[in-house]
């Protein structure tokens, strides 16, 4: 199921130089040579080791939505070069407004555990269709891959415990605000305040009132009593706007007004202050005063270590509200992903491999076309294995490390095994039946709970082991020396 949040064509998503090379492929002669590109990154985020995958569904939908209007046609006709000449000649836009993208796609489920240097998406097709839809789709998965990460640490920092995403007002526009509700929401999140991205994509939303709504009326007491009367079903009351231990009392006395009318109060919620102390004493008032069942919601810029650091002090909080740093990914800017031309055909239609060498050991890409194995023990990840499906997959539970000359990482005690990159597109048309988006919230619980319990770690994780079939290590290493036979340097 395909939310319908890019209905509306949006090709023109793509960076200049996309169509640069387009028109250039074009001219000369080689646009509809077939090409494998793949979309990995190098790097795990938040001083992590691993990332949550997310973003294919809104990916694929924008695919599926793609073609090049009338209005497009006429954007990049106003568009010049340096000599002030059209920078595309007619017939090449005559050409792409008749487009029809015609690309395979194979890829990693949404809500899988994955690595540094693993490919998410592998595209094959016409080199120039490759090249256009490359930075849309690093767009999408990079940044819902990125936030669906966050939340998988704020979730285990959470131990359980509810997490609310309240990120809309201080996210990076539209888009990036439903978005990273999506994201979110895959990561572990129970719900978000995101009206729009509740209705557009099912999950769950969540909010009572603010600081205003207390400040508008002559005290404290009186605005939790109207709230009451207003909404008896939603009560959960901000207790801070003044004295937050005073706002506790008010709370309670009207929690108490709601009991006697046959509703129940939800709970409080602590938005500053000392979140650890001011909720131990909470959670004693509410006791006594009979509202066992009643949720200390907490907020006020928390993240994964903060509240890691508040469950350690004893803090009594249930329910977690984060916003700005989950959905701007504090901590992270970017993921950093990339998209690498990995091999192509020539002219008797053989695949060509191709490498990119960087004066960077992390740099330097994978060639070949790429598979994904990943070997498990009973209950968790062994390791994964890069391999090319021209030379075939390992034959052993055993990989090369990616940036070491020599060495074998062995995966012990393996049970079982798996292939990740799933066929999705074939000729430009959706060919598998993609998930709902809580069954992608169910996939990413249980691969989390696959990973070794250090590799999890919020500081200090372990490493996980991934590494090249000897095969394709022996090809990369002999693809780098060829290349380097032939340049007299090489840089990043």
């Amino acid at each position: 199921m395909i939310a319908d949040t890019y209905s509306t064509s949006l090709s023109l998503l793509t960076d200049l130089y996309q169509l640069t090379m387009s028109y250039g492929y074009w001219r000369n002669r080689i646009h509809d040579r077939r090409a494998v590109f793949h979309l990995f990154f190098r790097k795990c985020p938040f001083a992590g080791q691993y990332a949550i995958t997310a973003g294919l569904g809104p990916a694929m939908e924008w695919l599926q939505n793609f073609r090049v209007t009338a209005a497009d046609i006429a954007y990049l006709q106003t568009l010049n070069g340096n000599d002030g000449q059209p920078l595309f000649s007619e017939d090449f836009l005559s050409a792409i407004s008749e487009m029809k993208i015609s690309v395979d796609i194979d890829a990693i489920s949404e809500g899988t555990v994955v690595f540094a240097h693993e490919p998410l998406l592998r595209v094959t097709g016409p080199l120039w269709q490759c090249q256009w839809i490359e930075s849309a789709l690093l767009n999408i998965i990079n940044f819902q891959t990125l936030i669906a990460t966050k939340a998988a640490r704020v979730h285990d920092a959470a131990q359980g415990e509810s997490v609310l995403e309240f990120g809309l007002r201080r996210a990076q526009g539209i888009d990036g605000s439903i978005s990273a509700s999506r994201a979110a929401y895959i990561g572990g999140c129970d719900a978000t305040s995101n009206v729009l991205a509740g209705r557009l994509l099912g999950i769950p939303v969540k909010g009572t009132h603010a600081h205003s709504w207390v400040m508008c009326f002559d005290d404290e007491l009186s605005s939790f009593q109207a709230y009451a009367d207003a909404m008896p079903n939603n009560c959960v009351f901000l207790v801070d706007t003044y004295d937050t231990i005073e706002g506790v009392r008010n709370a309670i006395q009207v929690g108490i007004r709601l009991r006697e009318s046959g509703h129940r109060m939800l709970g409080v919620r602590l938005d500053s202050g000392d979140l650890a102390q001011l909720s131990i004493e909470t959670r004693k008032m509410l006791d006594e005063a009979g509202f066992q069942d009643a949720a200390i919601v907490a907020s006020n810029d928390l993240e994964e270590f903060q509240i890691e650091k508040l469950k350690l002090s004893g803090a009594m909080i249930t329910v977690w509200g984060v916003g700005t740093n989950l959905v701007t990914a504090s901590g992270q800017g970017a993921l950093g992903g990339v998209y690498k031309l990995s091999a192509i055909q020539d002219d008797s239609g053989a695949w060509q491999p191709r490498i990119k060498l960087s004066e960077l050991p992390s740099k330097t890409s994978i060639p070949g076309i790429q598979q994904v194995r990943r070997f498990y023990r009973e209950t968790e990840m062994a390791g994964d294995a890069i391999y090319s499906e021209p030379l075939g997959p390992p034959e052993s539970p055993q990989a090369t490390p990616i940036f070491e000359e020599t060495g074998t990482m062995t995966f012990q005690d393996v049970r079982r095994h798996e292939d990740l990159l799933k066929p999705i597109v074939r000729g430009g048309k959706l060919i598998a039946e993609m998930p709902t988006l809580q069954q992608i919230r169910t996939r990413a619980t249980e691969q989390r709970q696959l990973l070794p319990p250090q590799v999890r770690l919020l500081a200090d994780a372990t490493f996980y082991h991934v590494g090249l079939e000897a095969r394709l290590a022996e090809q990369r290493s002999s693809l780098i020396e060829k290349a380097l036979s032939a340049t007299p340097s090489v840089t990043g």
